[in-house]
């Protein structure tokens, strides 16, 4: 059985299982390509982290080219704004600005469908909560609430330092810590504001719960005091305090089981500790002189001079309408009839009898 099947086999082709060479090929056959080896492909060197992620794992979950873009499209609507132009026609153009390989253009179509149905476009970002987070929807609702007197320019400016700072690579504290000053700086409310903030994806739920409890007790309790105990710092001077300084370790395990770990590190809690019963603005300002983060915008008030030449072109008009009476009056006097020229048009007003 054993020659009828080799009888049967193709010419030029081996036994299975024999390692001999292969019989030449018959003339006319093009050539068979060469075996691959029987040794296995060294292994693929371990994946990296991408050099297009926006932060640490976890931070940012969108890509930093949306990040990008995100920050030039809130650039550029904020500086056209100031120039008068309309939000329509400016979306329509920094449409084709921004790169078509990211999902920003799709959302700037719905957000463009739904300024020209409803009049706002903060509405469209709030329906588009996988790509834009809560806090960035509830500033442009704010902005956009014709009952708040927060600057829809600021808003703007809120919105591209965030995403700037979002593809330099953001940390949770710093992120947390400039929407807080945000929120501070601009009066737009703690309640709905934290809540807003909560809800922001870079957080996971020891965070959340947190900053839950910052909401109800930020008014009560100072914020230094907050930062400070939730700190690495707090568990070293604790562990001082009992007069073991190899127990700060042991205290931040116990403090994490418990379902406290620290959220901050030992720098901020220094500055927490230093800054305590003191005004907030102070903390925020050298938490951002030592941590980095971007600057929460403010209001900016109003420049005298840019009102100064309507208000001098407005009083030489004045001037203009008072010199003429005066030379009418020294004509001989003020022709007051030119004031009743409609009147006498309409013929003359008949008396109404007496009621």
């Amino acid at each position: 059985m054993g020659a009828a099947e080799d009888d049967r086999r193709a010419p030029g082709a081996r036994r299975p299982g024999s390692l001999k060479a292969n019989a030449p090929p018959q003339a006319g056959a093009s050539p068979r390509p060469a075996a691959l080896p029987l040794a296995s492909p060294p292994l693929a060197p371990p994946p990296t982290a991408s050099p297009n992620a926006a932060g640490p794992p976890g931070i940012s979950p969108l890509p930093r080219e949306e990040y990008i873009e995100q920050m030039h499209l809130f650039a550029v609507l904020g500086q056209r704004l100031r120039e008068n132009m309309p939000a329509q026609e400016i979306l329509e153009s920094v449409r084709e600005e921004i790169l078509s390989t990211t999902k920003l253009p799709m959302a700037v179509d719905f957000m463009l469908a739904e300024l020209r149905h409803l009049g706002a476009f903060s509405t469209a970002m709030d329906r588009l909560r996988h790509y834009f987070t809560p806090f960035q929807c509830f500033v442009m609702g704010e902005a956009e609430n014709d009952r708040q007197r927060f600057d829809m320019r600021i808003g703007l400016e809120v919105l591209t330092r965030e995403a700037q700072y979002r593809a330099e690579g953001a940390t949770r504290q710093g992120l947390f810590l400039f929407q807080l000053e945000v929120l501070s700086r601009n009066r737009m409310g703690y309640d709905r504001g934290l809540e807003a903030v909560a809800g922001d994806p870079a957080y996971d739920e020891a965070w959340r719960n947190w900053i839950f409890t910052v909401r109800r007790q930020i008014g009560i309790v100072d914020l230094a005091d907050l930062i400070f105990v939730r700190s690495e710092f707090y568990h070293e001077r604790k562990a001082a305090e009992q007069g073991d300084s190899e127990a700060a370790s042991r205290l931040v395990a116990e403090a994490a089981e418990q379902g406290f770990p620290p959220l901050f590190g030992r720098q901020e809690g220094r500055i927490a500790w230093a800054n305590r019963r003191k005004d907030p603005l102070l903390l925020f300002s050298a938490l951002h002189r030592q941590l980095g983060y971007p600057e929460a915008p403010r209001p900016e008030p109003a420049d005298p001079e840019q009102r100064l030449l309507p208000v001098l072109a407005r009083r030489v008009e004045q001037l203009e309408a008072r010199l003429k009476l005066v030379e009418e009056e020294q004509r001989g006097g003020i022709q007051l009839e030119r004031f009743y020229a409609a009147q006498r048009e309409q013929g003359p007003v008949e008396p109404r009898p007496p009621q």
